[in-house]
């Protein structure tokens, strides 16, 4: 049974990341972990917080979290309705990026589901919204962020932005390879070029494995130039090849990290509209492990 946590501040946009999440898991055994972070502001005082008709505030606070989890799934039950899915409700006075991390910690989450809100999703998570901070705080867990306004899309087109110049492990690149094989999803590898030039050793090594962990998944490997920035050459690819899901490795150096540093003025021209999922490198300890799995896939 798949474990995915999706943190809501019970907005539209977080509503709709958890509708993305029902249908895009609907046909496998879940249980979802519903989060509600709470930090109310309290008032300097030795013996007690302050009153509000009779009630302290961090109970009044935490007493509308816990009623609004369980509105929640009082309204995704009513709407779909799948026994496939089991749901927890977790209301917390904490950082909302303490409390996810501790929580994929407790309870071995696989996903992290979240949604992004803004014009451009894309834009928010690249200007320190709540997704972006737990994309660089999460370090064991993919992150899935759905864009506001996204209508659900079975993704049956994956993009996986690289550049070739990092070895990937096959536990990286598995939550990739699970969605591209649950709905027998193409994986559109795209390679981002200032100037079209030929791989290196390096870069055609680790394409060759890349394509070695991929057999079995339908997938193309595309070269494609520059245009002004690397988030808006893959949101017009995303277009043109009309992308549902783009997957992206998050480490040193990556598009990723290119993105999140982009001037602004670049960046305000990327307005995709399709989910990015954020996957994290691996420690060393998760390295060695792979490493470990290769030998023996090897032998």
């Amino acid at each position: 049974m798949q474990r995915i946590l999706i943190p809501t501040d019970f907005s539209d946009n977080a509503w709709n990341a958890i509708q993305y999440a029902m249908q895009l898991f609907s046909n496998n055994k879940c249980t979802f972990y519903l989060l509600n972070t709470y930090t109310p502001v309290i008032p300097s005082s030795r013996f007690m917080a302050k009153m509000v008709d009779g009630v302290k505030i961090v109970d009044a606070v935490r007493d509308a979290s816990e009623k609004g989890l369980q509105k929640t799934v009082k309204r995704i039950k009513s709407t779909f309705d799948n026994s496939n899915h089991q749901f927890e409700t977790i209301s917390s006075f904490n950082l909302l990026t303490d409390e996810v991390k501790d929580i994929v910690k407790e309870f071995g989450i696989q996903l992290i589901v979240t949604g992004t809100k803004g014009a451009s999703g894309i834009d928010e998570v690249f200007m320190g919204s709540n997704t972006v901070r737990i994309i660089k705080n999460t370090k064991k867990c993919p992150v899935l962020a759905i864009p506001q306004h996204f209508d659900y899309v079975t993704p049956s087109e994956i993009a996986f932005a690289t550049d070739f110049n990092r070895f990937y492990t096959t536990s990286e690149l598995q939550p990739l390879v699970d969605l591209a094989q649950m709905f027998n999803a193409t994986i559109r590898v795209v390679h981002v070029q200032y100037k079209i030039k030929a791989l290196s050793e390096l870069q055609q090594f680790n394409l060759n494995m890349l394509r070695r962990y991929l057999d079995g998944t339908e997938h193309y490997v595309h070269t494609v130039s520059e245009l002004n920035s690397v988030s808006q050459t893959l949101e017009i690819f995303s277009e043109e090849l009309d992308i549902h899901l783009l997957a992206l490795l998050n480490y040193q150096h990556s598009y990723m990290e290119k993105m999140t540093r982009e001037p602004i003025v670049k960046r305000t021209a990327f307005h995709t509209q399709i989910p990015l999922l954020v996957i994290p490198e691996l420690g060393m300890d998760g390295i060695a492990k792979s490493v470990q799995q290769e030998q023996v896939l090897s032998n």
